[in-house]
Order: C-alpha cells, then sequence, then structure tokens
C-alpha cells in the first residue's frame, strides 16, 4: 500500500511525516507555495521531540501522479476544497479508495459522486501549519487519534490496513464501522473554531461561554430533528484518555485552532461545512440556527477582509449574534 496524501498541510503533512518516518511509501501532492517550498527543500517536520526535514516524493497535481492499484488517497484539503479535489482525482486516479481526513460530515457525500471506495476518518490530531514547507505536530505521546471506517458505514481492508500502519507511526487509529457518528461529534466539537478565530484566545470569559452554549444548543436541537445520533461526550471523552499530550515545539506554545490558522494565513475557510452543516440543517428541518448562521455570517465578511484572527471581543460577538 501506497498512501499518497493530497492536501500536505498541518493534517495531511504530519500524517505523511509519520508514515514515511516508519518506512511506509509516501507521496505528497502539495500546491502554491507550500508545496513549491516542500519540492525543493523537503517538508520540514517539528513536535515537541524534534525538528526533521524529510525528503518525501511531492506532486503539484494528482495528474502528475503515477497511479497504481495498490494506493490510497487521504483526503487531507480543506472542505471548501473537496469538490474540486474530487474532480481533479477522478480524472487521474480513476478508482482509487478515498480517505477524508477532514472536519466536517459533508466531505463523504461529496465524494461518494466520483468514487464507489469512500471512509470517512475523524481526526483529533493538534497541528500547524503556518509557514511554507513547515508543518508542527504538538502532541508529545500519540501524535493524533485517527479512526476510520467506509462511508456510509462498514470497514473492510483498507481501514485495516490503514489504521495498522498509522498505529506503527506513533498515531491511534482503529476501524470503526459508525465512523460518521464520531465525526458528527467531532463537528459538535468544532463549531467553536469560528469563536477562537474571531475572539483570539480569549475563551473563558462569560460571554464566550454563552456563545458556545448557543452554537451547541442549536446543534443539539437540530441533529435531534434530523435523527441524527452522534456518540456520546463520554464515548469522545474515553477514546481520547491522554493519548493526546499537547507541548511546546521549539518552546512556543502552538497556536490557534484550524480555522484560526486559515484567517492568519489569509486562507479559505470552512466555517461553511461546520457551522454552515448546523444552518444547512436547520433550513432541511425547520429548526431556528440564528447564532450558527450569524456566526458563518462573521466568518465569510472578516475572511473576505483579510481581516487576521482576533478581530472581535467575545461581548462584541455575544451582542452579534444576539441582537
Amino acid at each position: 500500500m501506497r498512501v499518497v496524501v493530497v492536501g500536505a498541510g498541518g493534517i495531511g503533512g504530519t500524517i505523511g511525516a509519520r508514515l514515511h518516518q516508519s518506512g511506509y511509501e509516501v507521496a505528497l501532492v502539495a500546491r502554491g507555495a507550500h508545496g513549491e517550498a516542500v519540492r525543493e527543500r523537503g517538508l520540514t517536520f517539528a513536535t515537541p521531540e524534534e525538528r526533521v526535514t524529510l525528503r518525501i516524493p511531492t506532486y503539484t497535481h494528482p495528474r502528475d501522479v503515477s497511479w497504481t492499484h495498490e494506493d490510497v488517497v487521504v483526503l487531507a484539503a480543506k472542505s471548501q476544497d473537496t469538490e474540486a479535489a474530487a474532480r481533479d482525482l477522478a480524472l487521474a486516479a480513476g478508482r482509487v479508495p478515498v480517505v477524508a481526513a477532514q472536519n466536517g460530515v459533508a466531505n463523504e457525500r461529496t465524494l461518494a459522486r466520483w468514487f464507489p471506495d469512500v471512509h470517512g476518518m475523524c481526526v483529533m490530531m493538534p497541528t500547524a501549519h503556518l509557514e511554507p514547507g513547515v508543518v508542527v505536530a504538538h502532541s508529545a505521546a500519540a501524535t493524533g487519534i485517527l479512526d476510520l471506517g467506509r462511508f456510509p458505514e462498514g470497514t473492510d481492508d483498507v481501514d485495516e490496513s490503514l489504521a495498522a500502519a498509522l498505529r506503527g507511526s506513533r498515531i491511534e487509529s482503529v476501524p470503526r464501522p459508525d465512523i460518521m457518528r464520531w465525526k458528527y461529534r467531532k463537528l459538535l466539537n468544532n463549531l467553536g473554531n469560528a469563536v477562537q478565530a474571531l475572539c483570539g484566545r480569549h475563551l473563558d470569559s462569560e460571554e464566550a461561554r454563552r456563545v458556545l452554549d448557543l452554537l451547541a444548543e442549536e446543534a443539539e436541537a437540530v441533529l435531534a430533528a434530523s435523527g441524527i445520533v452522534p456518540v456520546t461526550d463520554r464515548e469522545d471523552d474515553v477514546r481520547r484518555a491522554d493519548h493526546l499530550q499537547l507541548r511546546p515545539v521549539a518552546g512556543e506554545p502552538r497556536a490557534g485552532g484550524s480555522t484560526w490558522q486559515s484567517l492568519q494565513r489569509r486562507s479559505g475557510i470552512e466555517t461553511d461545512f461546520l457551522n454552515g452543516e448546523i444552518a444547512l440543517l436547520g433550513r432541511l428541518h425547520g429548526v431556528p440556527t440564528p447564532a450558527n448562521a450569524g456566526l458563518q455570517r462573521l466568518m465569510r465578511e472578516s475572511a473576505a477582509r483579510a481581516a487576521g484572527p482576533g478581530t472581535m471581543t467575545p461581548a462584541a460577538l455575544l451582542a452579534a449574534l444576539t441582537r
């Protein structure tokens, strides 16, 4: 099995780096300044224990890869880029198995329009990607938790083989036949990503907690109306256990989460597939979601202005979502 990682940023780059370090065959597909830097100088991979440069075969586009029947794609692009990536992959690679290592719950359904063998992956991996050619992984125990399974349900040899490879590469991973239930729990956990992006790290205020409560209350009502039953908080806590132990890298604490990093890089944001998923389900099932829809709008406006993270106070955000 060769793992072809499409989207070699924080998540994809870390997956590729760990598999490569363990002797597995890996290829990366990365574009722009990041892809150019990795092709020219190698991928710089920084963790609490090391900073190394890895020479991993890296391509600009899926059509540049010499595909074989033993390849498995790990798609780690942002959700807003999934459809374009799927079209490129379908033309270049045909019926290759595709694993969606992405936040949100819409990617698998999108990929299933083009591919008969689609898998979901629940991503719990604290990483950062703010500089071309560099990815940072902040957990000193397991590098991440990457459970996976077939979409819409079940498991197969792809899940078993990839999970075994990940476990052999300092990443917790097990096949799960109900992987989408885990991804819905992760979706609920990700609803606050945009709050951190807009307000910076000031999330310990009463106003910030109220915003997070509003988002969660709407989401729970929407999922109940939709008949969707995620795994419980307790199941999620048991799975996480103490596998993820965040440590500074080169003396620096972790930057903000993935949405914060997107605003920092002035790149596209995936809020439309997180809070926007709750807004969509609310419209389909007649459940009002003013807080999630409002946060989605504010993030869209902030990204359009290239405003960067931390431009609102929690009090201002709460007022904007409740007026």
